[in-house]
């Protein structure tokens, strides 16, 4: 079984025209794969020239993003409404967009 939304055509056009493949010469170690039946991610440690940044990619859609140490806490300050109000609307803001 595969997962699906409503917008997943969409997203697959948007990433293959944002060119998002990943090059990581510096990743620190082998990439830790963690799934389950809805999804699969890998995570890695990176180095940048900005500091260590963890690396959290995913194979399926071919979507990755780095946090640093602030953002990786930032995620312990969250309830579960914020995490359900993303898997909700995925790759949405969960912002509303300045029309300015």
């Amino acid at each position: 079984m595969r997962l699906s939304w409503e917008d997943a055509a969409e997203h697959a056009v948007a990433t293959a025209r944002a060119g998002t493949k990943l090059d990581t010469p510096q990743r620190e170690g082998e990439p830790l794969a963690i799934g389950n039946e809805f999804s699969e991610i890998r995570i890695s440690k990176v180095l940048t020239r900005n500091g260590a940044r963890l690396l959290v990619e995913s194979p399926r859609s071919g979507r990755w993003i780095t946090l640093d140490p602030l953002e990786l806490e930032a995620l312990t300050w969250q309830d579960t409404a914020t995490f359900s109000a993303m898997v909700g609307h995925p790759f949405a803001s969960l912002f509303l967009e300045d029309g300015a």
